[in-house]
């Protein structure tokens, strides 16, 4: 079986971010960049799916420039097999659609069984590539998923919906979509770490999977970004004063019916 693991690049959450001075995009000189942290869940799947079967091969695979290198080694040393990445270096900005027509492309050629990837990425929020990929390969998507099981060709999914959970299940080859909570990401140790340096990420052009970078320009992008603006700072708090408890439950009570018209 071969499993295909989609990763991505993201700022990790503690950095500080700052918008450019175009106001479209942000200063990434800074920027300590991490493997989304919903295609770490998928990462883990693939890898205790390899430890629970035989003949199992988890390729992790990327489209980016040189720096997504870095998430690929990550990958190398928590157990995956392979890495490969796309580049798109001479891209300036991609769209979901561009970007899954890419990875697409990469897919068709290298040939899987099951597609993993993190239901969302956190820094643009779209939840759009994986069902990109899953309609550009024809294959079915199993979005959400908080518990998998592999028999024979047939993969049956849990997955959380508003009121309870449902069960799914679809032959392979198939996409899903891993949640928060489908399992625990390990770490790597520091022996696997400096192994994995040493290893080689595989590094394929657009025109090694029969693209054209020029029809992935900025102009050609269906959405853009026009601009970006900064969170409204939130006021500050207030505490409730008052001698006793129920002389605090009466301040409150009048500062949410006189101020905020709630009661």
């Amino acid at each position: 079986m071969n499993i295909v693991v989609l990763l991505k690049q993201v700022p990790d959450t503690e950095s500080v971010i700052e918008l450019s001075d175009s106001g479209d995009g942000i200063n990434t000189e800074d920027v300590k960049w991490v493997i989304n942290p919903y295609d770490e869940y998928s990462l883990e799947e693939a890898l205790l799916i390899k430890e629970s079967r035989e003949d199992v091969k988890v390729t992790v695979l990327t489209a980016g420039d040189s720096e997504s290198d870095r998430s690929i080694r990550t990958a190398y040393a928590l157990g995956v097999d392979g890495g490969v990445r796309i580049d798109t270096s001479a891209i300036p900005e991609l769209d979901s659609l561009g970007t899954a027509t890419i990875l697409a492309a990469a897919l068709k050629m290298e040939g899987c069984d099951l597609v993993l990837a993190g239901q969302r990425a956190v820094d643009d929020d779209n939840y759009q590539v994986p069902a990109m990929v899953a309609e550009e390969l024809g294959f079915p998507l199993l979005a959400g998923v908080s518990k998998q099981e592999i028999a024979d060709d047939v993969i049956s999914c849990h997955q959380v919906i508003d009121g309870g959970s449902a069960r799914v299940e679809s032959n392979l080859p198939a996409v899903l979509t891993t949640q928060k909570g489908i399992n625990e990401p390990r770490y790597p140790n520091m022996r696997a770490i400096m192994k994995a340096r040493k290893r080689l990420v595989t590094v394929i052009s657009l025109a090694d999977i029969g693209l054209d970078a020029d029809n992935f320009q900025a102009d050609t992008s269906l959405v853009r970004i026009v601009s970006l603006v900064y969170a409204p700072e939130r006021k500050p708090g207030r505490i409730v004063e008052g001698a006793t408890a129920a002389a605090k439950a009466a301040e409150l009570v009048n500062l949410l019916r006189d101020e905020k018209g709630v009661i």
